[in-house]
């Protein structure tokens, strides 16, 4: 198993807000493949993976500064 850096788990409301993602963007981007995909927490609950969301934000942010 690997360890990971103290990351935690981020429910779908603390995505849209860390991100300013609706939740059916969020899906659409994880179906397209440019979200990070969550992690089953248990039969009906996903989450995400807090490291993964800021490195996704982070991502944007660069890209965006490239194109300008």
């Amino acid at each position: 198993m690997t360890q990971r850096n103290n990351d935690s788990i981020l429910r779908r409301p603390q995505v849209e807000a860390m991100t300013g993602l609706s939740c059916s963007s969020i899906y659409a981007a994880m179906a397209e493949g440019s979200f990070p995909r969550p992690v089953r927490l248990g039969v009906r609950a996903v989450g995400w993976v807090e490291s993964e969301i800021t490195a996704w934000i982070e991502s944007r942010i660069t890209a965006s500064r490239k194109a300008a």
